[in-house]
């Protein structure tokens, strides 16, 4: 059989349910021939943020495919695998590449060869025969380890080629292994949290990827400890629960940073402790113990005294058993004390905002958006997503995630437009939930146009656009190219943007107008239709940040 077509077969017995792309591939016809969805992007980098939805609302058990075409195709796809990459999402990535006899030749772009930066694995087929065993290397790199984006570059001639029917008859779907910590590892652990008089458990996107989110419950009441999670982590662990401090970034609560500042013990499950400007910092002199899928992340950018290795869920299990041996199952009746400190600074710190939060003035609050957005949604049938910049910062603090994998947090990098992408695969893998992305009039001038995909992909979510004709947040930074040239003004109408496009849009001016606009949005997806409601907001740059 073609190349084509043996690739189309492996993705089926992988159990891809469709495969998306831009804008020219043979592999394209192939999936289609086998039944296999084709889902066509304006512009590459959406196609791979879709995938990295796919794969973060099912925890990796279902992977994204993208394709695209040689040459141009590849180049304009680099940002968005160095996206996943920085954000740990596991996609398969199959460009077309030069034929054979030129894909050497400068100045041709040689996908393999560039790409080996932000991959896990980065490989071209040389010879048709070739194509099953490399597609098996691909799929067994993603679906184990830590979570990212593998490539499999196919130069067109090969891909016309002819592969034997019994190596396609003969694959077998690559398997999903995990390995636990070393016991050693977890007794010391164990000990230093029972030890501990303040300790936090600090919880990155690990845990979603293990579905571990009961073990990492029973394990916060049962040490009767706070829990604060990453922006990737963020919804791994309830927060309207007594115990939780909320999610980490830029924008924090005040009680997250009082309990961490007086923390003496972290425990790190499942996060990578990377040192960002859009996370929150670790202080210095704690104590500290790191449990992750990756060795190479321990000690990276915060030094700690207990470490283990293994998948979060197997870790979790093993400190859970730990920890109950060494307390005979009983607690030591600190939660009353511990969730009356967390509410206690939680309630003073929303009383400040409190006046952001419900703002009656126009422009609009992008606060005041916020809390009406959270109030007026199902939210434990939701699934929300920032984006770059003051979104992020604006909706993480504030907005409480209950349900796991309600929330898409993501901040190693900070693409602008990344939301967008992530609402609409979300979207295509939860067809019955409410897909939100949440963004600002800078992050539509990159991906905007992507909107026109949900249209016309029948991917019914609701954009949620904080407009106020100015990158705000660079004002401060940027005063005299501001004054002299207008370089920080954008603007737009989006509303009438998103009616051009085929979908619902609708611009809101006052406050008072809010709820009654979401709700007609909300009613707009349910008949099939995206929607983007365009909120004119006031040029915000206060943020709940500390110190």
């Amino acid at each position: 059989m073609k190349v084509t077509t043996a690739i189309a077969q492996i993705l089926k017995k992988e159990g891809i349910e469709f495969l998306i792309g831009y804008p020219v591939n043979p592999i394209i016809e192939g999936a289609a021939e086998a039944d296999i969805r084709t889902i066509m992007v304006r512009q590459e980098r959406i196609g791979l943020h879709m995938c990295d939805a796919v794969a973060k609302v099912t925890s990796g058990d279902k992977i994204g495919v993208f394709v695209m075409q040689h040459g141009p195709g590849t180049e304009n796809a680099f940002g968005g695998v160095a996206q996943s990459f920085g954000d740990s999402c596991p996609v398969v990535v199959l460009p077309a590449g030069y034929a054979r006899n030129i894909n050497q030749v400068h100045p041709n772009f040689n996908a393999a060869l560039n790409f080996r930066h932000v991959t896990k694995s980065s490989e071209q087929v040389t010879v048709a025969d070739a194509t099953v065993e490399a597609l098996r290397r691909a799929f067994t790199t993603v679906k184990n380890g830590r979570p990212g984006p593998v490539l499999v570059e196919f130069p067109t001639d090969i891909l016309r080629d002819e592969v034997p029917d019994t190596l396609v008859a003969e694959y077998k779907p690559a398997p999903r292994l995990k390995s636990g910590p070393d016991p050693r590892s977890v007794s010391q652990i164990a000990e230093a949290l029972v030890a501990a008089q303040r300790p936090i458990i600090h919880v990155g996107q690990g845990v979603h990827y293990a579905k571990a989110w009961p073990q990492l419950r029973a394990l916060a009441e049962l040490l009767e400890a706070p829990v604060m999670t990453t922006l990737g982590g963020k919804s791994a662990f309830p927060e309207s629960h007594p115990l939780s401090l909320g999610s980490g970034g830029i924008g924090i609560g005040e009680h997250l940073w009082h309990f961490l500042q007086n923390a003496d013990f972290i425990f790190g499950i499942g996060c990578s402790f990377t040192r960002s400007s859009f996370a929150t910092a670790i202080p210095k002199g704690k104590k500290i113990a790191h449990a992750t899928l990756d060795p190479y992340a321990i000690n990276k950018d915060v030094p700690v005294d207990l470490a283990a290795v293994g998948d979060a869920g197997l870790t979790l299990d093993a400190v859970l058993e730990e920890v109950k041996d060494r307390l005979k199952g009983k607690t030591r009746d600190r939660l009353a004390s511990v969730s009356r400190e967390i509410a206690g600074h939680r309630e003073e710190w929303l009383g400040k905002w409190k006046h952001r939060l419900t703002a009656d003035t126009a422009p609009i609050s992008p606060y005041r958006v916020v809390w009406d957005l959270l109030h007026t949604v199902d939210v434990n049938n939701t699934i929300i997503t920032h984006d770059a910049g003051s979104p992020r910062d604006q909706i993480s603090p504030f907005w409480v995630s209950d349900t796991p994998l309600s929330y898409l947090g993501w901040g190693k990098t900070t693409q602008l437009g990344y939301g967008l992408g992530l609402a609409m695969g979300a979207k295509l893998a939860n067809p019955d939930k409410l897909c939100i992305n949440f963004w600002g009039d800078a992050a539509i001038g990159f991906t905007g146009m992507d909107f026109e995909t949900a249209v016309r992909e029948r991917l019914p979510i609701l954009s949620i656009l904080s407009n106020n004709f100015s990158m705000a947040i660079e004002l401060k930074v940027m005063p005299i190219s501001t004054e002299k040239y207008r370089s920080t003004d954008i603007s737009g109408n989006y509303a009438d943007f998103a009616k051009a496009l085929g979908g619902y849009g609708e611009r809101v001016t006052e406050p008072g107008q809010i709820k009654e606009a979401i709700k007609r949005g909300i009613a707009q997806t349910r008949e099939g239709k995206p929607a983007l409601l365009e909120f004119i907001t006031e040029k915000a740059t206060d943020v709940s940040r500390f110190p």
